[in-house]
């Protein structure tokens, strides 16, 4: 069985754990997470299962949305409400101030990650430092805030739905959005609701056999090139198929008899091989 599954992580457990749990429970061989999530945050976690893990990479490119809550009361060692508290906030700043700092965001930026976070230092990951007391500063990374929707500012908090490019940290928007208001701040919940294609509302989440996606529906947004027998061998083998009249970009690819092969990229009018599942 190959394909991939929507889970719906909960707080307090990680991504790992997840992922543990659905390959005992199941019975795999090969189970790995598409993005991961932090022990405080809950939604969406992709598992791509066997075969499908050839492909996470398309699914780590993917753009995200979120469902964010922010307390502007204090800031935390992570960014998060998991953390301990560094520094309590003088002021409260105004429902007005927030909503124009929080509108600012949208668009291209460099962003700071978070010092606990799973980007990698010399092999071991920023958190791990982060607990023993070393404070890794990774360079800024480009960024885009799509859109941010579903405002919502009570007294000293917000919660707002984002629409976010790869890489991403929502943390660390809710510790700029502090900075830039003259106080500490602090993300107290986060909800991951979409991924690329999927989102909550696809189905219903559940972790039993059946309701495993196919590798190729994962990729529905893509075109379909049909293939006869001599250029799919040719295909396969990682050889370049002449493809005319294709535009240029990715591709589901399918031999003769309908079998989904894999993805392919056209340059050119030529068609080559990406991934063979």
């Amino acid at each position: 069985m190959d394909g991939f599954l929507l889970c719906e992580k909960t707080i307090g457990i990680s991504s790992n754990h997840l992922v543990q749990n659905v390959k005992k429970k199941l019975k795999l061989k090969k189970v790995g997470h598409l993005g991961t999530l932090d022990p405080m945050a809950e939604g969406l976690l992709i598992l791509a299962i066997n075969k499908a893990t050839k492909f996470s990479s398309y699914f780590l490119e993917a753009d995200k949305k979120y469902f964010a809550k922010i307390n502007f009361a204090f800031s935390t060692n992570t960014d998060d409400a998991f953390g301990e508290v560094l520094h309590k906030s003088k002021i409260i700043p105004k429902k007005k101030d927030i909503k124009l700092a929080i509108d600012s965001l949208q668009g291209i930026s460099f962003q700071k990650p978070p010092y606990f976070s799973s980007l990698k230092f010399k092999g071991k990951r920023l958190y791990k430092y982060a607990r023993e007391g070393i404070l890794i500063e990774k360079p800024k990374r480009k960024i885009e805030i799509f859109s941010i929707k579903n405002i919502e500012i009570t007294k000293g908090k917000c919660s707002f739905l984002v629409h976010c490019s790869k890489g991403t940290y929502i943390r660390s928007i809710a510790r700029d959005l502090g900075e830039s208001l003259g106080c500490h701040a602090h993300l107290y919940y986060l909800k991951r609701v979409s991924q690329g294609n999927f989102c909550l509302k696809n189905k219903t989440i559940t972790q039993n056999l059946k309701d495993i996606i196919p590798i190729e529906e994962a990729f529905l947004n893509y075109k379909k090139i049909k293939l006869n027998a001599s250029d799919t061998k040719i295909f396969v083998n990682g050889g370049r198929v002449l493809n005319k009249n294709k535009t240029d970009g990715l591709y589901r690819v399918y031999d003769s008899k309908l079998n989904f092969r894999g993805l392919g990229k056209v340059i050119d009018n030529e068609l080559k091989l990406k991934q063979l599942v």
